[in-house]
């Protein structure tokens, strides 16, 4: 599918409202935290509880932290961070209302305007969530046992004496299975402690499944960044930019023509290549350009432009071939080595087919029988200023 610019546009405003508004709540939890049931009074005359208002406030800046991975996964066009958005949106603007401190009308505000914005742009949002079976079952493990930690807990108060209500069993079970354990809440009876050793063992045994599956890849990628490589955020930040297919003899002055005039990606199989253009600050891929996987990855359906230009024609061919079939819709440009393949690059789904050979070649005959400016013209293709 092909993206219009103002699509684009509003995608980078949607993300920039989540932004602002996660950045605005947390700020006004912050604010409001310590506020007495004056303050209230300014905007509902004392309607709301004092109780009510620091809660609020705690639970907006929470909830100002989710949406900003809200907003991230947004970025990325992941359809839960959409959604995740639209229920967050709604609950800070009531958490502005509620904390009704004298920073909170603007939350409100701008949670309401972004919200209209957010529910225009649902079909830019399709990708789904890239996590695997482990990182999802170990997200449920570490749920779970909050949940039971919290459940038997309250259940139990009889033998939790300064367990009283069901966040007092949760703030029980969250400390203990951390290991933080500050000790003003302990269990007073051997039943009591027996629960707490079952959720002492399964918490800490799912915090540690659950950073290493989470984490895991977040350091692999920085290594990867370190290395010279892309990482896969990187490659699902691509827009709007070119493709090149392949590296050979030609591709190198197009890179530097590239280079500060459009955002690019290359693609080539050869590992000393890559590394070599990684290190130079190069975004590249090494992967087959013919393969539709490796295209994909670097968003050959967000790409402006697709080149190939190496030193083998039948490469050059497959690889436009498979770009074509990917993005019907985007400009491919190819250079044929030998003039005998221009129409076979063009039948693979080339819009435009230059031979170097051919161009060249007319270049020298016209600037040798003396042609007015094309010396001039040789020269700036060859990187040369012009003679005057």
């Amino acid at each position: 599918m092909e993206v219009s610019w103002r699509d684009r546009v509003g995608v980078r405003v949607v993300v920039a409202l989540t932004f602002a508004v996660a950045v605005l709540s947390i700020a006004t939890g912050v604010s409001s935290i310590g506020f007495t049931a004056a303050s209230a009074r300014n905007l509902f005359g004392g309607g709301i509880p004092e109780w009510a208002q620091e809660t609020a406030g705690f639970t907006g800046t929470l909830t100002g932290f989710l949406m900003l991975a809200s907003a991230f996964g947004m970025r990325r066009g992941l359809r839960a961070a959409w959604y995740s958005t639209v229920l967050l949106l709604p609950l800070t603007a009531v958490q502005g209302l509620v904390q009704s401190s004298p920073y909170s009308l603007p939350l409100v505000v701008a949670s309401l305007a972004s919200l209209a914005a957010v529910l225009r742009t649902r079909r830019r949002f399709e990708r789904d969530a890239d996590l695997t079976a482990s990182q999802l079952a170990s997200l449920a493990a570490l749920v779970g046992v909050q949940v039971y930690g919290t459940v038997g807990t309250y259940a139990l108060a009889d033998h939790f004496p300064e367990v009283e209500t069901p966040l007092d069993a949760f703030y029980y079970t969250l400390v203990t299975s951390s290991t933080v354990g500050y000790g003003d809440l302990t269990p007073a009876t051997q039943t009591g402690r027996l629960f707490s050793l079952t959720v002492v063992v399964l918490g800490t045994a799912s915090f540690a499944v659950a950073l290493a599956s989470l984490l895991g890849p977040a350091i692999e990628a920085r290594l990867a960044s370190a290395l010279g490589r892309m990482t896969e955020a990187q490659l699902e930040l691509l827009e709007d930019h070119v493709v090149v297919l392949g590296y050979g003899d030609l591709t190198e002055p197009i890179l530097n023509e590239l280079d500060g005039q459009s955002d690019f990606v290359v693609v080539t199989p050869d590992p000393q290549r890559a590394t070599e253009l990684g290190d130079r600050g190069f975004k590249v891929l090494k992967a087959d350009p013919s393969d539709e996987e490796p295209l994909r990855r670097v968003g050959i359906d967000e790409a402006r432009a697709v080149v190939a230009a190496t030193n083998n024609d039948a490469e050059d061919a497959l690889a436009v071939l498979t770009a074509r079939q990917l993005n019907p819709d985007v400009r491919i440009v190819a250079a044929a080595t030998d003039r005998e393949n221009v129409d076979k690059l063009r039948r693979a789904g080339a819009d435009s087919v230059i031979s170097p050979a051919t161009i060249g070649g007319h270049l020298l005959v016209r600037s040798a029988l003396g042609s007015d400016g094309m010396e001039n013209v040789a020269d700036r293709l060859a990187g040369e200023s012009p003679k005057r």
